[in-house]
């Protein structure tokens, strides 16, 4: 009996160690700069991602548009280190954090990121993201690094051809007209805001924000002041004036419901809140001026005391969508240009690499 369980243990083992084997099977050499394969696993691991977002299981011809992505983005992340391109990873990490702070309508640390995850959610920032996305923190970080880097290539290597991509007048009006009924004002009021971090001592907090508050209404401080003060290394504080739309979003963002913001534009120009607390700090609003929502015209600014325009507004986004468009081209473009017999070695080809393509989830 032993000999036989033993026998039986030897052949899962066996069987356990040509399946890693087949998994790190190389698929294709890239080596453009140098000498990297691709192997199946690390092709699972990028379709396991597309079809948990997807919801549903690729085809070998599927799989293989997926290896060839992957081909293209290794020639290029080569291509972008022999020019010298490079993204510092306190970059990627900003913009991961603008990326989520935009998921959840507010800017927020990492940390702060990862409790607000874990009190609206009950999981850990890392596995929310698993859930959404298919991807660690750490992994969807390294992706975003490689994405950039290769962004950034193609900009450094098509700049002079990029800046001539622009949006003409026609498309401008032409998009306006088309959109007209999106490009109206609320309304909005002007404030200045005073926010306290609670810290590790919340009674400390909530008194100084009274006493800001206090020293505001009794012009003990004008705004410049505060403002000021609250740039000061260690003051603890922080301070400045913004323009608040009437909508359930910017009541969130404020720390606010929204009948409390309702509430606060039926107020009179120079009201002030009492010190409001939310769950990481106290805040004080000051009621500045108010603007009636409108419809916008071309000419008109976008939001009130600034000069930029629906024009400049609707020029400067679809300019970057054109720019985008021919950056994506570009890319394709230098990938294919690089994917050459000399740069790519096939490892696996014609039915061998269909039957490996066609694994089973």
């Amino acid at each position: 009996m032993k000999k036989i369980l033993l026998s039986v243990l030897m052949l899962l083992a066996t069987a356990g160690m040509a399946f890693a084997q087949a998994d790190l099977q190389p698929l294709v050499v890239v080596k453009l700069n140098k000498n990297e394969s691709v192997t199946v696993k690390q092709l699972k691991t990028r379709v396991k991602t597309y079809e948990k977002q997807m919801g549903q299981t690729l085809s070998a011809d599927d799989r293989k548009k997926i290896l060839d992505t992957i081909i293209d983005e290794k020639l290029m992340l080569q291509a972008a280190a022999k020019a010298g391109v490079n993204i510092p990873d306190s970059a990627v990490d900003q913009y991961f954090l603008q990326w989520m702070s935009q998921q959840v309508g507010q800017n927020l640390s990492e940390k702060e990121l990862n409790d607000l995850i874990k009190k609206t959610q009950g999981v850990t920032l890392d596995e929310f993201l698993t859930a959404q996305v298919g991807m660690s923190v750490a992994e969807y970080k390294a992706y975003l690094k490689n994405q950039l880097i290769i962004q950034q290539y193609v900009v450094q290597s098509k700049q002079s051809e990029m800046q001539k991509v622009t949006a003409t007048d026609d498309e401008i009006r032409m998009f306006y007209e088309s959109n007209k009924a999106s490009f109206v004002m609320n309304d909005t009021i002007k404030a200045f805001l005073i926010l306290v971090p609670k810290g590790n001592d919340v009674d400390a907090a909530k008194n100084k924000a009274n006493e800001l508050r206090n020293k505001y209404v009794d012009k003990k401080m004008t705004v410049d002041q505060i403002v000021v003060q609250a740039n000061i290394e260690g003051s603890g504080y922080q301070a400045g004036e913004t323009l608040i739309p009437k909508t359930e979003v910017a009541a969130q963002a404020y720390g606010l419901n929204y009948p409390k913001l309702v509430e606060l534009f039926q107020k009179e120009e120079g009201y002030v809140t009492e010190a409001a607390e939310t769950p990481t700090d106290f805040r004080v609003l000051a009621l500045e001026k108010k603007y009636t929502a409108k419809m916008l015209s071309l000419s008109d600014s976008v939001q009130p005391e600034s000069t930029y325009t629906v024009y400049q507004y609707i020029n400067q986004n679809l300019t970057q969508q054109k720019q985008m468009a021919y950056l994506q081209t570009a890319a394709q473009e230098l990938a294919a240009s690089f994917n050459t017999p000399a740069n790519v070695e096939w490892k696996k080809s014609g039915d061998d690499l269909t039957k490996l393509l066609s694994w089973s989830n």
